[in-house]
C-alpha cells in the first residue's frame, strides 16, 4: 500500500455554525456544503468534516467528543505574522512559537484552541 496523502478528516463539535465562523474568521478556510446540508471546511486540497455532537453520520469515530482533536497546520505566512494575526483577532496564545518536530523535520510553531478546544497548532518548516 502506497498512502498518497491527507483528504479529509472529522471533528465532532458543539455547534457546527460556531465551528465554521472560527475556522473561516480566524483561518481563512472555506465553508462548503455537501451531501443535503452537510458542512466542511475545504483548506489548500483537503477539508474538514463537522459533525454535530449527538447528531453525527455514520459511519463515526468510536467516541466522538468534541474537544478531543489535536491537529497541526502547516502555514505559508511566516509564523511570528501568523501570531501577529491572531492576537490581532483576540485568540489567546497557549504556546508559542516553540519549536517542534514535524513529519519533514524541525517546524517553528504557536498552540491556540477552537471553540471546542480542540488545540490546534499552526507551523513553519524552519
Amino acid at each position: 500500500m502506497d498512502i498518497k496523502r491527507l483528504d479529509h478528516f472529522v471533528i465532532t463539535v458543539q455547534d457546527i455554525e460556531r465551528s465554521c465562523r472560527f475556522y473561516h474568521q480566524i483561518l481563512g478556510m472555506q465553508i462548503i456544503t455537501f451531501d443535503n446540508g452537510r458542512k466542511a471546511l475545504r483548506f489548500a486540497d483537503m477539508k474538514i468534516n463537522l459533525h454535530q455532537v449527538e447528531h453525527e453520520f455514520e459511519p463515526k469515530a468510536a467516541i466522538a467528543t468534541p474537544g478531543t482533536a489535536d491537529i497541526c497546520f502547516i502555514v505559508k505566512t511566516h509564523i511570528s505574522d501568523v501570531l501577529t494575526e491572531l492576537r490581532t483577532k483576540n485568540i489567546p496564545i497557549e504556546q508559542g512559537p516553540v519549536p517542534k518536530n514535524g513529519a519533514l523535520g524541525p517546524i517553528e510553531s504557536i498552540y491556540f484552541r477552537d471553540p471546542d478546544k480542540n488545540l490546534i497548532e499552526l507551523a513553519n518548516y524552519r
